[in-house]
């Protein structure tokens, strides 16, 4: 373990979105002589009520800007102690959909990110990438040394980001360090996502689409959780080092869903199966306990992970209701809409 280095400073990229404005609001609290800097382009799933609850925080600032853009990101690194990077176009049908913004964001966003915190000298530089970088895993769990494997534009573009990240570390001695996470949820997430979306449909008395026989396989990370496992990485994680962020209970979409209704009440035949996602993995599970090692204990396990997670969705009606009422309707009936209905008429 290293020494716990003095970031005083952060600028957090794609901050307000769901997990990083869960990383911001935190180490707000975590380190109460911190500023931080959100910088976020405000793309669809970018939304500045998720910084509310530290808006009037005199060590918050927010910055409107794209990751591509190294004239407006390199003199706000340049202030900077570090750099936690969570911008991306995250959402695998998405990046099935239109791959382009994908490699756009995630390759050459990254590449600007770097090239900006190589010129500035920063102490740390964390990359915020997924479990989906490993691709399918039949069986055991998937240490930080095994293979990349990605298989849908989304995991291969935050593929190509790690190895640049990486790159970094070995031709310039950028103190580098990338963490890769299992689903997380909790407030805040965009209902594009299985959990929002199941939570919100119910909520709604609306189907719950399950693709194929809904056996695909996940953990599920609380968000805050997440966000308290890169804070550790970036403070004592060894540069040049990739850190698992998991849990241990395997949960099918059936199971989830399930839990779900029952959470809320309502009827199992709210779920409806629609055709398979192209290139699905089934199965995900990370082998973590290298992040352990290092002090990361989960403070909530799935059971409290979810039932917290639906709780707040009740109580937030009015944030996933004008969501839903905007550009996501266009998307979800794309997504959903014919196979939802043929599924119906069965």
């Amino acid at each position: 373990m290293t020494q716990e280095l003095p970031l005083d400073h952060v600028v957090i990229a794609g901050g307000a979105g769901f997990i990083g404005s869960a990383f911001a609001r935190n180490y707000l609290t975590w380190h109460p002589n911190a500023r931080v800097t959100v910088v976020d382009k405000l793309t669809y799933a970018g939304n500045l009520e998720n910084l509310v609850p530290i808006d009037d925080s005199p060590r918050y600032r927010f910055v409107p800007a794209d990751i591509c853009d190294y004239e407006t990101m390199a003199p706000l690194i340049a202030e900077a102690d570090a750099v936690v990077n969570f911008a991306a176009e995250t959402h695998v049908d998405r990046s099935i959909l239109d791959p382009d913004v994908f490699v756009r964001t995630n390759v050459l966003g990254v590449n600007t990110l770097l090239r900006a915190a190589k010129e500035a000298g920063v102490k740390r530089f964390l990359q915020v990438s997924t479990d989906e970088v490993y691709g399918h895993v039949g069986e055991g769990s998937t240490p930080e040394n095994a293979p990349l494997k990605p298989r849908n534009p989304y995991s291969a573009s935050k593929a190509g980001a790690e190895l640049l990240v990486f790159s970094y570390f070995t031709n310039f001695g950028l103190p580098v360090l990338v963490t890769r996470g299992e689903n997380t949820i909790g407030p805040y997430q965009y209902p594009e996502k299985a959990t929002p979306l199941f939570i919100t449909n119910a909520l709604e008395d609306k189907p719950l689409p399950i693709y194929g026989q809904g056996r695909a396989v996940r953990h599920y990370v609380y968000v805050d959780d997440h966000a308290a496992a890169i804070d550790l990485v970036l403070h004592q994680g060894v540069p040049g080092e990739a850190y698992n962020i998991g849990a241990d209970e395997e949960v099918t979409t059936v199971e989830l869903a399930t839990r779900i209704l029952d959470l809320l009440g309502k009827p199992h035949a709210l779920m409806q199966f629609v055709p398979d996602r192209p290139g699905h993995d089934y199965r995900y599970n990370l082998d973590f306990r290298k992040l352990e090692r290092l002090g990361w204990r989960r403070a909530y396990d799935f059971s409290h992970t979810l039932e917290a997670t639906v709780a707040w969705y009740m109580e937030h009606e009015s944030w996933w209701r004008r969501i839903k009422s905007g550009a996501y309707r266009e998307y979800y009936e794309r997504q959903y809409g014919k196979a939802l209905a043929r599924a119906e008429r069965k």
